[in-house]
């Protein structure tokens, strides 16, 4: 079975190819950064628009880097939801029309589904079960995967997203959109011992996240901060440092409660060297093992949705000729994927 992927959920327009025999063929990824940089950050109709400009262009640069013709094509894979509605409806309509003109089943994809799935892209795949930790710009969420669409969420953000609190304090900081990326490498050369910045809800039970007490915290701390560039870094240092840890000790915790000692983090935030640095030491320590994505299937792209999309038309789900997307979608709400 080969499948194509088609991913429209933002800012990035990903389009691959995954093959049941010989894996990821090709995949392509154009980034909406520079454009929605100048506004500070992503403005949905400019989203939109672009994405109906690149997709076509894509899809036909994927098939010809992976040496095949829609003909070779078995199945269509695009991502429904959750995301923007307009950048969302895109894909969903090029995906359910290509796969009615081909005359092959077209299935719709739960964006963070894929992202946990990501690592299973990987020469050395983690084993069901396992902990997922879904670190990316709109989700923060803690999940127990037992299979395919088996999970049960342990936790969640109670209201800003790792992501989002990332890109928030770095516009504090005069940094630029998008914000992460930047705040990490001012963190870089930032004292960790200057500021101390809380851990929160880490002292209380449960496996839930908030993340906007820290985008306050760092306000503050600013406001009362010398005005000079080694200040902002150690901020920043100490703003990474407690999403971190906050994010580990969660982490931890899933996995004392659960007994499971396999976790997996995805999504964008997963890039972050001392993230992946930490939930590696804590794996050691309990005894268990962890998996990333290669960096490149950490933000948004084709290749987790034709393997997600994989999954699901090899056991026999697809979807009828009417389509929708979903702004929200709760994966509790996903079927189970069973074999055929």
């Amino acid at each position: 079975m080969r499948v194509l992927g088609i991913e429209t959920s933002c800012d990035e327009t990903g389009i691959a190819v995954y093959d049941e025999e010989q894996g990821l063929l090709a995949h392509a990824l154009h980034s909406q950064v520079d454009m929605h940089a100048v506004y500070g950050g992503v403005v949905p109709e400019l989203a939109s628009r672009d994405h109906v400009r690149r997709i076509i262009p894509l899809i036909k640069t994927v098939l010809h880097e992976a040496h095949i013709s829609a003909r070779d094509i078995n199945g269509v894979a695009y991502t429904a939801g959750p995301g923007l509605i307009g950048a969302l409806l895109t894909g969903v309509a090029v995906g359910r029309g290509l796969a009615y003109g081909w005359e092959v089943p077209a299935i719709a994809i739960h964006h963070m589904e894929a992202h946990l799935l990501a690592p299973l892209l990987e020469v050395n795949p983690p084993r069901f079960p396992f902990i997922a930790l879904l670190v990316s710009g709109g989700h923060t969420l803690l999940v127990q995967v037992n299979q395919p669409g088996d999970y049960k969420l342990l936790g969640e953000s109670m209201d800003d997203a790792a992501g989002e609190a990332f890109d928030k304090t770095a516009k504090l900081l005069g940094l630029g959109y998008p914000g992460g990326p930047a705040l990490s490498a001012l963190a870089e050369s930032g004292r960790p011992d200057r500021y101390h910045f809380p851990r929160p809800m880490t002292g209380k039970p449960g496996l839930d996240f908030s993340f906007s007490g820290l985008k306050t915290h760092a306000l503050l701390t600013l406001e009362k901060a010398p005005d000079d560039q080694q200040s902002r870094a150690d901020i920043a240092r100490a703003f990474v440092d407690a999403v971190v840890d906050t994010l580990v000790i969660k982490c931890r915790r899933a996995m004392e409660e659960t007994g499971l000692r396999t976790l997996v983090a995805a999504g964008g935030v997963s890039a972050n060297r001392q993230l992946r640095e930490q939930l590696t030491s804590l794996a050691i320590k309990m005894g268990g093992e962890v998996y990333f994505p290669r960096p490149e299937f950490c933000t948004d792209n084709g290749a987790m949705i034709a393997y997600a999309g994989y999954l699901r038309l090899k056991a026999g789900q697809q979807e009828p000729l009417s389509f929708s997307a979903r702004a929200r979608w709760k994966m509790d709400e996903l079927s189970v994927v069973r074999g055929p």
